[in-house]
C-alpha cells in the first residue's frame, strides 16, 4: 500500500514538473526563422529584414538594434508582418563588415527573450 502511495506521488510530482517546463518553455517569443539566410544582405543596400517568432509579440515594448564595428549600437525601426509572430527590421545601407541585429522583444504573455543574430555584408557571397 505504501509502495503504490509512493509511485503515484512520484508520478503526479513527474507530472507537475512537466507541466511546468512545457508552460516555461512556450512563453518565451524565440526566432524560428530569419530572412537573412535566404536574402543576405548587399552592400550599399537598405534591406527589411524579417524575423519570424514562435509567439506574438509586443512590439511598444520591443527594442532592436544593429550592431557595427567596436559595439556600437543604432536603433531600428520595427513594424508588424503579415504573418503571426512576424516582425519586420528596415536595416539601412550597410557597408562591408560584420554586423548583428541584437533584439529584446517581449512575448504576448509578457517574457522577456533578449538574442543577438550575427551576420556579414560582403561583395563575394
Amino acid at each position: 500500500m505504501i509502495q503504490l502511495l509512493f509511485t503515484r506521488l512520484g508520478q503526479f510530482l513527474l507530472l507537475g514538473l512537466l507541466l511546468i517546463i512545457a508552460t516555461e518553455v512556450s512563453a518565451h517569443a524565440v526566432v524560428t526563422e530569419s530572412s537573412l539566410k535566404q536574402h543576405p544582405i548587399e552592400i550599399n543596400h537598405p534591406t527589411e529584414v524579417a524575423l519570424h517568432f514562435n509567439a506574438g509579440v509586443e512590439l511598444a515594448l520591443s527594442k532592436v538594434f544593429l550592431v557595427s564595428k567596436g559595439d556600437v549600437f543604432h536603433p531600428l525601426e520595427i513594424a508588424k508582418g503579415k504573418k503571426p509572430g512576424q516582425v519586420l527590421i528596415q536595416i539601412p545601407a550597410l557597408e562591408e563588415g560584420d554586423y548583428a541585429i541584437k533584439y529584446k522583444v517581449f512575448a504576448a504573455d509578457g517574457h522577456l527573450t533578449e538574442d543577438v543574430i550575427r551576420f556579414k555584408v560582403s561583395a563575394g557571397r
